[in-house]
């Protein structure tokens, strides 16, 4: 059988622009000679679709789309994920389902069985779970349809589920398993799906053709990675990563592939190619054409600076440098050196009068009270004032420049350096900025050393450096990635080795600025534990 797999970038609830790629992916399919094309999981809406679901005329559109591409299964088979109603009144309205379209109508379809409702995901607020197996037989083939979560509880020491798909679609003697698939990517996602398509193909003896999507929706960004396997668990074929491709592949000829070399991702580089493809398809898929963003000097601008004009164009990129009586002459060169090696349009505008003005009426309130972080946060709101004028009057999104580790302690201030309509780098710890940095000028300087260099300050007072209210870096992070990402309280966070009071001391940061986070803009997802819907806090709470 010759299979195509179709790793398309789809739009969520854009059902014109979803069928005609899968259309003109079937034409190609045909020129090849293949037998099957398969698409991803709820190809036909995007995903994930969320409450669009609870609406019967994105339903309806879902199904008309399944009706086109009927009209094209003449003479070629089409797999591919979309919503089906539960016509039993009992359960949820839908179904998650995998579809085999060939000879104009629908031939087959299985549900998904596994819902997860963990970490980004919500499927069981919506779908209703398998309850009943079978595989499609196609042109003397039987084919074990899956999806996504269908093949991901084999293996574990601890199962989430208490079904497993395959093992129930086994009795049917199925010879080739497909997987449709939205598998969001972070940074340690790639290695752990080929993992987890090897252990299936491994325990059940049989080949496995698994599609993915590819493309950004809001935060969750989909890294594609298609694969082939064998029955011998040999990959003989994977599509490229961050970006489209169709392929067609004779599974005939896959049990005698050699198979081929694994591709070594680096963990920098696949966050980077990531937050382009976020940047870049946040901004189209909503039709916005300029971005600005703040300009310090320092390096968590200066990355942002560098991903956006990657993702948009130098030219759709404007810097604003905002300096204060506080930022340093070397903050100001960095800026404009950076803006320069970038070749992207920018501004100077002082804040210093804006500042004294504010202070001044301000003085007859605050009169016998020593300066504190009230003026700290009077400069920062007066640069997401200027930000968001600018973003006003030229139609720019503005992108916030905050890092996971000052996302996390609330190091920002909320209506000033937490402005933005997209949150770049706030799931890239800072140690991880610096990373990306040395990784962009690898071929060349395009963010200036010494911003790389110097000690990271918000230049809010004199002198001031951020370790002289956080731990360094080094430090920081590595404690902060036990309690978020390996959920690690604070005893177990101290047998590990963390300073007691300095575990408190942080712990108790990351826990009551929960209500600047809940205020920001969306986040990029690049870890496994991001700050958004894959990290749901209370607010009112003492833990």
């Amino acid at each position: 059988m010759i299979v195509t797999l179709a790793q398309l970038n789809y739009h969520i609830g854009h059902f014109e622009a979803n069928l005609a790629k899968m259309i003109d992916a079937i034409a190609q399919a045909r020129r090849e000679g293949s037998d099957l094309i398969v698409f991803g999981e709820l190809a036909t809406c995007g995903y994930p679709p969320r409450d669009f679901l609870e609406f019967d005329e994105f339903i309806r559109r879902s199904e008309n789309a399944i009706e086109e591409l009927c009209k094209h299964s003449q003479g070629i088979g089409i797999v591919l994920g979309a919503p089906e109603r539960n016509r039993d009144p009992r359960g949820k309205n839908l179904f998650n389902a995998v579809y085999l379209l060939s000879e104009g109508k629908v031939q087959f379809v299985q549900h998904k069985t596994l819902l997860p409702d963990y970490d980004i995901f919500d499927e069981y607020r919506y779908f209703e779970p398998a309850k009943n197996w079978g595989v499609a037989e196609f042109r003397g083939k039987k084919l074990a349809l899956t999806v996504c979560e269908d093949i991901w509880d084999t293996g574990m020491k601890d199962p989430l589920y208490t079904v497993n798909p395959l093992d129930e679609m086994m009795q049917f003697r199925p010879e080739l398993i497909i997987n449709v698939s939205a598998s969001p990517f972070h940074a340690s996602q790639v290695r752990k799906r080929r993992s987890v398509v090897l252990e299936n193909v491994t325990r059940y003896k049989l080949p496995m053709v698994y599609v993915n999507h590819c493309g950004a929706q809001t935060d969750l960004i989909f890294d594609g990675g298609s694969l082939v396997v064998n029955s011998k668990g040999t990959v003989v074929a994977e599509l490229p990563y961050f970006e489209e491709g169709i392929v067609t592949f004779d599974m005939g000829a896959a049990e005698e592939s050699p198979g081929i070399a694994e591709r070594p991702l680096g963990k920098t580089e696949t966050i980077y190619k990531a937050l382009v493809l976020g940047i870049k398809d946040y901004f189209d898929k909503l039709g916005l054409k300029k971005a600005v963003l703040g300009l310090s000097g320092g390096i968590d601008s200066a990355v942002t600076a560098v991903l956006a004009v990657d993702a948009l164009g130098a030219q759709n990129v404007t810097g604003l440098l905002m300096p204060s009586q506080h930022s340093s002459r070397h903050s100001v060169d960095d800026a404009l050196q950076l803006a320069n090696n970038l070749g992207m349009p920018h501004h100077v505008l002082g804040i210093s009068a804006a500042y004294d003005t504010l202070v001044g009426q301000l003085q007859g309130v605050f009169a016998g009270l020593a300066a504190d972080v009230t003026e700290e946060n009077i400069q920062a709101r007066i640069r997401g004032i200027y930000n968001m004028a600018f973003a006003n009057k030229f139609g720019a999104t503005l992108l916030n420049t905050t890092n996971k580790s000052e996302m996390a302690v609330g190091y920002g201030t909320l209506y000033g350096d937490l402005c933005g309509g997209l949150c770049v780098l706030a799931d890239v710890y800072k140690t991880e900025v610096y990373e990306l940095a040395e990784w962009i000028n690898t071929n060349g300087e395009r963010i200036p050393q010494n911003s790389i260099l110097k000690a990271p300050s918000a230049e809010l007072r004199p002198d001031q450096k951020d370790t002289d209210s956080l731990p360094p870096y080094d430090v920081l992070d590595k404690l902060l990635y036990g309690y978020i990402e390996d959920r690690m309280g604070e005893n177990r966070l101290i047998e590990a080795g963390f300073d007691g009071e300095l575990v408190r001391y942080v712990l108790k940061l990351v826990n009551r600025n929960e209500f600047k986070r809940y205020q920001t803009a969306p986040v990029l997802r690049v870890s496994s534990k991001a700050f958004g819907l894959g990290r749901r806090m209370p607010i009112v709470a003492k833990y």
